[in-house]
């Protein structure tokens, strides 16, 4: 049975507006918010030739059930985007064994996801913002204590880049062990609504931004690797 989606008009409107429920019944609340982040990030009129895939897909069958669509797409699309980034071998297999229909338990996907979300959001932080915003900061407050500008130019940056490379290792610090945990979890559980509690649209965003410093491909893999994963995962 498929999926009762609104007209195509209606979809198409509640993606371009971040509705934050899809206007039908049956669409996983994890697809959805991936849906949102990938129509947002792919240019205008790929966006919705994108997005009526999507809906065509949704309105021919039945969302597969669990993660399994979510495991295809992590090991077939995601992780080789971020091969570069870091080591995606053990959380790729254990993806493809999850797809198979043996998912591993918590303690080890947790300690198979931890490096990789590390080096992730690590390669994610916005470190030229970070590092323009102490530069001035440090800067401001030299010259206003009487150093000469180019002292004080100096300081800045090397105030810079110290802060710059302490805030980005706690922020991957703290991403690894929030989002490691409750994925864990929702992985070795099969549990869709858990994974959904995860925010995997801050994930993907994650994703967007270490693909972008990489120069890899993006975001238009990672939309149509969803949508095959969707139909190679349906029942």
């Amino acid at each position: 049975m498929a999926t009762t989606t609104a007209a195509p008009a209606a979809f198409l409107d509640a993606l371009r507006t971040g509705a934050a429920e899809p206007p039908g019944a049956g669409v996983p609340a994890w697809l959805w918010r991936l849906a949102g982040t990938l129509h947002g990030a792919l240019p205008p009129p790929a966006a919705d030739a994108w997005a009526t895939r999507l809906h065509a897909l949704l309105g021919s069958a039945t969302p597969p059930a669990g993660l399994r669509a979510v495991h295809v797409w992590q090991a077939d699309t995601v992780l080789p985007l971020l091969a570069g980034t870091a080591d995606t071998a053990a959380p790729t297999a254990l993806h493809r064994a999850a797809a198979r229909g043996t998912p591993a338990g918590r303690t080890t996907w947790r300690s198979a996801l931890g490096p990789l979300l590390l080096r992730l959001h690590d390669a994610a932080y916005d470190r030229s913002s970070a590092y323009a915003q102490a530069l001035g900061g440090a800067r401001d407050h030299a010259l206003a204590n009487g150093y000469p500008a180019d002292e004080a130019d100096a300081y800045g940056h090397a105030y810079a880049r110290l802060a710059t490379e302490a805030n980005a290792r706690a922020c991957a610090e703290a991403h690894a062990q929030a989002v490691g945990a409750a994925l864990a979890a929702a992985y070795a559980a099969d549990d869709a609504r858990a994974y959904a509690d995860t925010f995997p649209e801050a994930q993907l965003r994650a994703v967007l931004r270490a693909a972008a410093a990489a120069d890899a491909p993006r975001p238009g893999p990672l939309a149509d690797g969803l949508l095959t994963a969707l139909t190679t995962s349906r029942p």
